[in-house]
């Protein structure tokens, strides 16, 4: 099929046709046609049945516009887990600042998933979720502590020493883990004896 011939309306109901790899194809040719979907993907994350929103979110990752990213920010909070899925892989191909505090919140989702995706969203923008994961850091809650580190080590930046060195004093081994791993990749953080 030449997709290019085709106009969104038609690129939306391959999405739609209910045949995983007809959508699949679709979803892989919604760049090409760009922000003209965007209007009929925003109306798709609407429908009643999770399937043709978590299409509609997954067209929206292959989209780099702000206004695809608001999108995916929404998506964030459908109810169907395997949209916010969707969504939180999304935002980490396009990092999307105010997608910030509903990122962190799901750090400590339990569908660990989830959590992992948001995390590595989190680590795509790089420097600037630096403090908020070095708030998250001082969570009650040890699985957010956990994907903060695992967040932090990640971010090769200077300003995640700080907050990593903090955390090695953590209570959860797996924080301390973390901690020691981003340090390492930085070449800090090793302690070294002089031979006598």
């Amino acid at each position: 099929m030449d997709w290019k011939n085709h106009d969104p309306q038609t690129l939306l109901g391959e999405l739609q046709s209910g045949d995983d790899d007809r959508s699949e194809r679709a979803v892989h040719r919604v760049a090409e046609l760009g922000e003209r979907m965007l209007p009929l993907l925003l109306e798709q994350l609407q429908s009643p049945e999770p399937d043709q929103r978590w299409w509609a979110t997954a067209a929206l990752t292959h989209i780099d516009r702000d206004e695809a990213r608001k999108a995916l920010l929404v998506s964030l909070a459908d109810e169907d887990t395997a949209v916010r899925q969707c969504a939180a892989f999304g935002l980490r191909r396009h990092p999307y600042v105010d997608a910030i505090p509903t990122l962190l919140d799901l750090l400590g989702d339990e569908d660990r998933l989830l959590a992992r995706l948001a995390a590595d969203a989190l680590a795509a923008l790089g420097e600037c979720a630096v403090s908020p994961l070095t708030e998250a850091l001082r969570s009650e809650d040890a699985a957010v502590r956990i994907e903060a580190a695992r967040t932090l080590a990640s971010i090769d930046d200077p300003s995640v020493i700080a907050p990593l060195f903090t955390a090695l004093d953590d209570d959860s081994s797996l924080v301390t883990h973390w901690a020691e791993e981003g340090l390492q990749r930085r070449g800090v953080g090793m302690v070294f004896f002089k031979p006598s």
